[in-house]
């Protein structure tokens, strides 16, 4: 079929050039945006009477006929084409005839491929933002039924003090929530219109750019056109943050499926998250889990390719910058599949609490708690460290605990020790006692759940998300 670009041509284009060069078969996915932005380009037109409004009506009518074919199935995006946006002309000029021709003055291509990624990043960015805030729904969740599940805070991966399920969820509640933030600071920043830029430097027709900006929802156009049609530093920064949200999940994974383990058992994954051998009978293994973390390096590879091929183009628009699409478009897939089943892993998973409070009781997570008891009795803390540590030493050659020492043993190693360190070391105690705010104290925990009952009640992106008068996006 005849390009767009054709006129300058005599030869044909070699078919396997033609095909590299094609960018139809990734970027049809932006039909829905590249549509959006015509709609807006067309009604500015004819509001500038650059088109008369017969001219707008014919061209916008065969828009939304294109738009509801496509979405019906029976429009097919072909190979035929060479991108999305020779494919909407050629059909609109098919369906309305010469008018159709008119829908591309005073625009590019560059600023029409800048303008799509931008409304299609903008509206991943957003629905990354609500997957984010259901799972954290579903961390609070937990967090607010397990104030009292005990179990051992870690260092180094040994045992280091006791705290709850509460508060170790409350700590993936911080990151996730910071995932959140920086979703709303690249929504922000990214949110200026490209549309009016032409190929590098403006055009001739009176285009009104606050007005096609406005009608989608972007707080106002680009200020200038060469960084219009070349930048990618959004895509960049969400790349980058969607690559900390797989950190995340990864980091988390990596703790179920340790807890999953036979050593530990602290949770039991759900059969719908979990899969078996197919030669070891007994194996429930927690694929989900492991899949999610394995998915990150694919993400972190999609910022780095585009960091890569950003990193030696000269202003302006070079084709290199058409390599933005088919990595990052998985990226954004793999994010939004993995935050869905790792929510669901963990709405579903049970707590085995009995487990996980002997595990704390098991490794000494109380000898901090011990050398306070020190202090309290007037020991400076150095000599209280030095006691409890060779009362630990004692425990490991007996093989038992510093609680399940008799009292004659303790006051063998230190006279300070009384019948009230029984108390003061439990589970219960060691915890209570920790009512700094942050710290897994119950009444600390509830202050932070409150908060973040508040928090979720509310708008993070703080109105931001303006609506487009052409659709509900």
């Amino acid at each position: 079929m005849a390009q767009l670009w054709g006129g300058r041509f005599v030869g044909e284009t070699d078919k396997l050039a033609y095909k590299f060069n094609a960018s139809i078969g990734f970027d049809k996915r932006l039909v829905e945006e590249d549509i959006q932005g015509s709609t807006a380009h067309v009604f500015m037109l004819a509001k500038q009477q650059i088109l008369t409004e017969e001219e707008r009506d014919s061209i916008l009518q065969g828009l939304r006929e294109i738009r509801e074919e496509v979405k019906a199935g029976v429009l097919e995006i072909d190979d035929t084409y060479e991108d999305i946006h020779s494919f909407v002309e050629a059909v609109l000029i098919k369906k309305v005839g010469e008018v159709g021709k008119k829908l591309h003055t005073g625009r590019s291509r560059n600023d029409q491929v800048a303008l799509d990624m931008r409304l299609y990043t903008r509206r991943r960015v957003r629905d990354t933002d609500a997957l984010l805030k259901e799972l954290l729904t579903v961390i609070l969740a937990v967090m607010e039924e397990n104030l009292e599940t005990y179990m051992p805070g870690f260092t180094h991966l040994q045992k280091a003090q006791p705290t709850t399920l509460a508060h170790h969820y409350g700590a993936y509640f911080e990151m996730f929530k910071r995932d959140r933030q920086r979703m709303a600071d690249i929504y922000q920043r990214m949110n200026y219109c490209p549309l009016g830029a032409g190929a590098l430097a403006g055009t001739t027709y009176p285009l009104d750019r606050e007005c096609t900006a406005s009608m989608m929802g972007f707080a106002g156009p680009t200020l200038n056109s060469m960084d219009s049609v070349s930048d990618r530093d959004y895509l960049i920064e969400f790349l980058s943050a969607l690559s900390t949200v797989m950190m995340h999940l990864s980091r988390f994974c990596e703790e179920i499926i340790i807890w999953n383990s036979n050593e530990y058992q602290f949770v039991e994954i759900d059969d719908a998250y979990s899969t078996g051998s197919s030669i070891m009978p007994q194996k429930k293994n927690p694929d989900i889990a492991e899949l999610v973390r394995g998915k990150t390096g694919r993400v972190y590879g999609a910022l780095l390719s585009l960091l890569t091929t950003m990193k030696g183009i000269p202003l302006a628009y070079n084709k290199d910058m058409q390599e933005d699409k088919e990595l990052s478009f998985d990226a954004m897939d793999t994010v939004e599949s993995c935050l869905v089943l790792f929510t669901g892993m963990l709405r579903t998973m049970k707590f085995r609490k009995e487990r996980m409070a002997a595990s704390a009781m098991n490794g000494f997570t109380n000898a901090t708690d011990a050398a306070d008891y020190l202090v309290g009795k007037g020991v400076p803390f150095r000599d209280a460290h030095g006691i409890v540590g060779k009362l630990v030493l004692y425990c490991v050659e007996k093989d038992t605990s510093i609680e399940k020492l008799s009292l004659e043993e303790l006051q063998s190693v230190s006279e300070y020790f009384g019948e009230d360190l029984y108390k003061a070391v439990s589970l219960k105690t060691c915890v209570e006692k920790r009512l700094t705010l942050g710290a897994p104290g119950p009444d600390a925990m509830k202050h932070v759940i409150e908060v973040h009952r508040t928090y979720l009640a509310g708008d993070d992106f703080g109105g931001m998300f303006e609506k487009s008068v052409l659709q509900n996006e």
